[in-house]
């Protein structure tokens, strides 16, 4: 069926439906939780430029032998890394001490909520931090002042000559909140996108090829026409009846470069006005996807859709390999773009081993070698030119019915718009959800509901911005 066709035919059939107003609980959105991702370049001893090594290997085939660079190999030392991802650091240590056997690599396991929470107390007290800790996207804030961190645009690391090769997006999520200092270097790309069940789409006479499908959904009226669609055959759409508003604040951020509330734009009024709407549909049964419950409603064909980050494929693999071959993936629906999950690595200032850190940093983010390994667990390359070689770029996902999936994360990585975080964000998060549960249930105009929202940072957190702005000189 022509495009035009199926849109006006889809429209026809929203018009008969009739719409059920449902209301979900309390909870707040749920996000993802990344994966991780890059290719050589120089430094040290290295003689190639980042241009020269991205041109030696847009030549090179899916067979052949990666370019071995130097960089550092006269460095000789130990570097402890702290990660919450199990087993794939241990493969990497081994294949970068295979290559630099005079730097030994000692890797420890975290869990997630303890790495972070172990890492803030030991930068605050001066002592016990590892030479380079795995640091989340959504808890990075919690390090980035007081000069705990390394600032990697320093001599000796002088890492912005890798700024061309990242995402705009990619680099700027690492800097200091005043934009003056790289506190992370860069690594995965996750952008936000959609999986969804393209049988169930075919079924149900909506678009169900992913290109045509991400065009369509980009008008958020034809995403309430297929949620409308899923609705009467009993289907939802994704997990949180609440996501759309929270991904065009997410799109953005809390506050501007000059600790201003930036969330109250004709934008963020419009996408809350398609969510109120979807909420009254009841297109999402507001509970995680990979909990217990949330499983069923995957595997009975209930819930057909998920918004996660690029890593998506990877766990919903693991999770329901019975239904291989019947997700495809697309962009987000409404015209939004925003990184989901992702993860830097960092260089405590109190590393006693920088030397040895900052070669073995190198080594894993810009080598090729390095990125076939991260890449086989799914880690999606944050260096545009990793990203773009033939061995990453063609593999088709067999999961996915073969769609080459990752060329769509490079090139909605490219697209992603920049914003700033600060340490302040999630005290940002705990005001903004009450006020968006409150316009969904109390059906409480969409532009009210932004303005109170601003209202309340600029009332409750004025001490704490204030501070702030103290402490980056504003």
């Amino acid at each position: 069926m022509n495009g035009w066709r199926r849109k006006a035919a889809l429209s026809g059939l929203a018009l008969t439906l009739l719409l059920t107003a449902c209301t979900g609980g309390n909870g707040v959105n749920g996000g993802g939780n990344g994966g991780k991702a890059g290719n050589g370049t120089n430094s040290g001893n290295a003689t190639t430029t980042p241009a020269d090594t991205a041109e030696n290997n847009s030549q090179q085939t899916a067979g052949e032998t990666p370019v071995e660079q130097d960089f550092g190999k006269d460095v000789s030392g130990q570097v402890t890394i702290w990660a919450f991802n199990e087993n794939v650091f241990e493969e990497v240590a081994e294949a970068f001490m295979a290559e630099y056997p005079n730097i030994q690599v000692n890797t420890v396991f975290v869990p997630f909520d303890e790495l972070h929470d172990k890492l803030q107390t030991a930068l605050a007290s001066g002592s016990g931090a590892p030479d380079i800790a795995e640091v989340e996207q959504g808890q990075f804030t919690r390090y980035v002042t007081g000069g705990v961190l390394e600032n990697l645009l320093d001599e000796p690391y002088n890492a912005g000559q890798f700024k061309e090769l990242v995402p705009e997006y990619n680099w700027e999520r690492w800097m200091s909140p005043d934009g003056t200092q790289l506190l992370g270097m860069p690594w995965d790309s996750t952008p936000g996108v959609w999986y969804y069940r393209s049988d169930i789409m075919e079924e149900l006479g909506l678009p169900s090829d992913p290109d045509e499908l991400g065009e369509y959904i980009q008008d958020g009226e034809n995403f309430l026409t297929l949620a409308q669609v899923l609705a009467a055959s009993g289907k939802q759409a994704f997990e949180w009846r609440d996501g759309p508003i929270h991904w065009a604040g997410d799109e953005i951020g809390y506050f501007d470069s000059e600790l201003n509330w930036i969330r109250d734009n004709d934008k963020l009024v419009q996408i809350l006005d398609y969510t109120k709407r979807g909420n009254q549909l009841g297109w999402a049964p507001h509970m995680a996807a990979f909990t217990d419950e949330g499983k069923q409603l995957v595997l009975s064909g209930q819930l057909v859709g998920m918004a996660l980050g690029s890593w998506g494929a990877r766990q919903l693999e693991s999770d329901f390999p019975e239904l291989a071959g019947k997700w495809r993936v697309t962009n987000l629906p409404f015209g939004l773009n925003f990184p989901l999950g992702g993860s830097s690595f960092v260089i405590p200032a109190q590393s006693p081993n920088k030397d040895a850190a900052w070669v073995y940093m190198q080594w894993v983010m810009r080598s090729e070698n390095a990125w076939k390994i991260w890449t086989n667990h799914s880690i999606q390359p944050g260096y545009t030119d990793i990203a773009q070689l033939e061995w990453y770029a063609e593999q088709p996902n067999d999961y996915l019915g073969g769609q080459q999936d990752y060329k769509l994360y490079e090139k909605l990585a490219q697209q992603v718009p920049t914003k700033r975080l600060n340490p302040l964000d999630g005290r940002g998060w705990g005001l903004w959800v009450p006020r968006i549960l409150d316009a969904l249930d109390k059906n409480i105009d969409s532009r009210t509901t932004l303005q109170l929202a601003k209202e309340d940072a600029e009332s409750m957190l004025k001490d704490d911005i204030d501070n702030l702005r103290k402490q980056l000189g504003q």
